[in-house]
């Protein structure tokens, strides 16, 4: 860990801050969006950058009135076009186009809101434009960690993390030297299933996983959640946000999610972070460089808590959660491996093609069966990923990853 103290930067007073929205139409987008409505004269929307929902991405710009407005989706563009064009706001579409954006002076801080890998690149070029980076997409740190903190050295960037339990440590570690930090503790809610019988967990449901007792989140990472395989991924995006060693970085399942991560000190103290379990908090500290912004929104009352708990990890209901240590004891391109495979397991059981407890072994074998690069650079993460998502395609058809597979 770096030597100096943890600190926070003032953001200028009658400034409007520029903010890019990259995955305007998710759920961290939308909220983003609230955020910067709800704070006019701090900030304005100059960038909305979407997927394919294109009638969402029209709404939101003639509400935002951004600069530009961009579709991934390129058989969307004339519908882009054509409903935005006559308001004098820019449109584009394609990965090129949004990534010239991210390269582009028509920002000052990113919001990476999409979901799984296509976040890199994007980051990439924010990074090498100078531009601040408020990081919701996990998988950009969790695919080439090490690429990405190599990046950030020199460069004007700074990136501050959006995700709950990352902004939690972040505001632990807020006036704190790191030399003293013994260890991050990650909480988890422990999803749809901390209590399901392990016999009943090979036959549950989409519409099973998909009900978090908590959060309300994107279909993707509510899979996740469900499986802990996000707890996997916020221990590695822990490691190289926050310097930490890896054995330093633990999880700990809390089914309130109330507490969002805590950070135990070398004197034996732990701070917590606490607050309601919405997103539009560390969203509203990110884009605040750190400086808390009031709200209306209601407070975290600790009278209407009955209790507060806190319970060890079932490995055996959840082995995903082995895979952050895994991957960064391996290293290499191990991650970025674990992550394409999960993406193509996720969305095949969003399809049911594969059954909920094939999601791990699916991922285990892809590891086994995609060459390892010790030292990768991006070429080298490009092709792993590419690699790594046949492997797993191809195992999806075998008859051993069948929704019917009873596999732990």
């Amino acid at each position: 860990m770096e030597s100096n103290c943890y600190n926070i930067k003032e953001v200028p007073e009658g400034n409007r801050k520029r903010i890019a929205v990259l995955g305007s139409t998710g759920s961290i987008g939308t909220q983003t969006l609230d955020v910067i409505e709800e704070y006019p004269e701090r900030f304005r929307a100059s960038i909305l950058i979407a997927g394919s929902r294109v009638g969402q991405l029209i709404d939101q710009a003639l509400r935002h009135r951004p600069d530009v407005a961009i579709i991934a989706d390129e058989t969307k563009f004339d519908e882009l076009r054509d409903a935005l064009s006559p308001h004098g706001i820019s449109v584009a579409a394609g990965q090129q186009a949004i990534n010239d954006a991210m390269g582009s002076d028509l920002f000052d801080t990113v919001v990476t809101a999409t979901v799984g890998y296509s976040g890199l690149e994007p980051t990439l070029r924010a990074i090498e434009a100078g531009h601040d980076i408020a990081l919701a997409n996990k998988e950009t740190l969790v695919v080439a960690g090490d690429l990405v903190t190599r990046r950030i050295i020199g460069s004007l960037s700074r990136i501050i993390p959006v995700d709950s339990e990352h902004s939690a440590i972040y505001q632990c570690l807020m006036g704190e030297c790191p030399d003293d930090v013994r260890k991050l503790i990650i909480t988890a809610s422990g999803g749809p299933f901390r209590t399901t019988p392990l016999s009943k967990l090979s036959s549950v449901t989409v519409k099973d996983a998909l009900h978090h007792p908590n959060w309300s989140m994107g279909a993707k990472i509510t899979i996740d959640s469900a499986s802990m395989v996000n707890k996997a991924f916020e221990i590695i995006e822990a490691r190289w946000l926050f310097g930490v060693e890896p054995e330093k970085i633990t999880a700990v399942v809390h089914p309130q999610s109330v507490v969002h991560s805590m950070v135990e000190f070398v004197d034996g103290s732990v701070k917590a972070q606490m607050g309601m379990p919405d997103m539009r908090m560390p969203i509203r500290l990110a884009l605040g460089e750190g400086r808390r912004l009031s709200t209306h929104q209601s407070p975290l009352t600790l009278e209407a808590m009955s209790s507060l708990t806190f319970e060890a990890p079932d490995e055996q209901r959840f082995p995903g959660i082995r895979l952050g240590h895994f991957a960064l004891s391996k290293g290499g391109n191990t991650a970025c491996v674990i992550n394409a495979a999960n993406e193509i397991a996720v969305a095949s059981f969003l399809k049911g093609k594969i059954g909920f407890t094939s999601i791990y072994p699916l991922i285990m074998e892809t590891v086994e069966r995609t060459p390892f690069v010790k030292t990768p650079e991006y070429e080298d993460y490009v092709n792993s990923n590419a690699v790594a998502r046949r492997v797993a395609g191809e195992l999806v058809s075998t008859a051993r990853f069948s929704p019917a597979c009873n596999l732990s």
